[in-house]
């Protein structure tokens, strides 16, 4: 089933110039790159695209580091798109995260995890919004 989704390269990836490195795993799996934006997330954005975790203890360090820096946000297309990306960013902690896996092979810790994707079509229509709006 062809779908669309979304992933962003956090600002500890963009600063390690590994961009060009995560684009390139998509491109080889096969997706289509439909949009691509480089920005700096405002607060409201951060806040507003995090909104899901308002409540959790981590929430202030998620909208304090994805605001830190530049990210790229790409919305990609292609098979089973949102459970092949997540797959491919590997699990959340870094450290937890499969060798080959993008977090896995770059990711340094739980927040400072390179990559953030998105995991349903509700997800992925309200980030893409906020990230390109």
């Amino acid at each position: 089933m062809t779908e669309q989704t979304l992933f962003i390269v956090k600002p500890d990836a963009v600063s390690r110039n590994l961009t060009g490195k995560i684009l390139a795993r998509f491109e080889r799996k096969g997706f289509k790159i439909l949009k691509l934006k480089m920005f700096t997330f405002t607060q409201e954005q951060a806040e507003n695209f995090y909104g899901v975790h308002k409540d959790k203890p981590f929430f202030g360090d998620l909208v304090s580091f994805i605001t830190s820096g530049s990210v790229v946000a790409a919305v990609m297309q292609g098979n089973n798109a949102i459970a092949t990306t997540r797959i491919m960013v590997g699990a959340t902690k870094s450290f937890e995260a499969a060798p080959g896996s993008i977090r896995g092979d770059f990711g340094l810790g739980f927040t400072d995890n390179i990559i953030h994707a998105s995991d349903s079509q509700e997800s992925f229509e309200h980030e893409s919004r906020v990230a390109f709006e």
